[in-house]
């Protein structure tokens, strides 16, 4: 019998495990590698955002600064005149929880003040700063692994992260994390980490994938264009979670949930047969 799991975050929880949850993704920034520009304006991206919700989305993801390779960053004030005015109206309208891709911790404290539920945070970093606007908000963190590294480094970087966020009172309910696919990595590690997602995976804590049309899943489905590596991240998408993983971010609701939901139907047969 599987016991119950909630990732929590304000006076909110959603419950991982007994299938995988969908993060959507929602890029309110010009440059993204695939979609950028095309949610940009505020009433675009809460438009796309409603219709990932419409189409399975469990949480709704927004991000105003492109992490792609060789990006430019910005501020965190400009940062905040994307997102404020789009998180704004999204918590009027949403009903799934709303995340904010940001590492900037004076972003996530005002974000969290309008009404984000979880911080997607990409850097890397168990940050005080970061830790303290989390823990005041009671809010969901999700802290990646970024930089080079295979099975062991971010295994090692998951360990010292918990005990990190213990040691600045962040309660272990109100974490996720994330292996980095793309971030850093070779494309042998990227492929590696989605092969062994068991040997690193914490126990009591989601596992967030993000591998949504990035280059790993370019090069190998021989496949340019981003837009069109639905097929490759379906793939993706079902090692990982055959397991383990219990949160999959992408673009792509609509077609990739079918994949997701098969998935999750292989991995409950598997745990039926362990059980008998």
């Amino acid at each position: 019998m599987i016991s119950n799991m909630y990732f929590c975050f304000k006076d909110k929880k959603t419950e991982y495990g007994s299938r995988t949850l969908i993060m959507g993704i929602v890029n309110v920034t010009p440059d993204s590698f695939s979609d950028g520009g095309r949610y940009l304006d505020p009433e675009s991206a809460v438009k796309r955002a409603l219709e990932l919700e419409a189409q399975g989305a469990d949480i709704i993801d927004f991000g105003a600064q492109s992490t792609r390779p060789n990006h430019t960053e910005i501020s965190a004030e400009e940062e905040l005149s994307r997102l404020i005015p789009v998180l704004e109206r999204a918590v009027k309208c949403l009903s799934v929880p709303i995340s904010v891709d940001t590492y900037y911790p004076e972003v996530a404290e005002k974000c969290l003040k309008i009404g984000a539920d979880i911080i997607n945070d990409v850097s890397g970093i168990v940050s005080p700063e970061m830790a303290k606007a989390v823990k005041n908000a009671r809010s969901g963190w999700i802290l990646m692994h970024n930089g080079a590294g295979g099975v062991d480094e971010v295994a090692r970087f998951f360990d010292k992260a918990l005990c990190e966020c213990e040691r600045l009172g962040v309660e272990k309910s109100h974490l996720c994390l994330d292996m980095g696919i793309g971030f850093g990595k070779t494309r042998q590690q990227d492929l590696e980490l989605l092969a062994r997602v068991r040997e690193y995976k914490p126990e009591g804590v989601p596992l967030l994938l993000g591998t949504s049309r990035k280059r790993v899943i370019g090069e190998y489905s021989k496949q340019e264009n981003p837009e069109k590596r639905v097929y490759g991240n379906i793939a993706a998408d079902t090692a990982a979670i055959l397991g383990g993983a219990d949160i999959i971010r992408l673009h792509d609701v609509q077609n990739e949930i079918q994949g997701i939901r098969m998935a999750d139907a292989i991995r409950l047969a598997g745990r039926a047969e362990l059980n008998e």
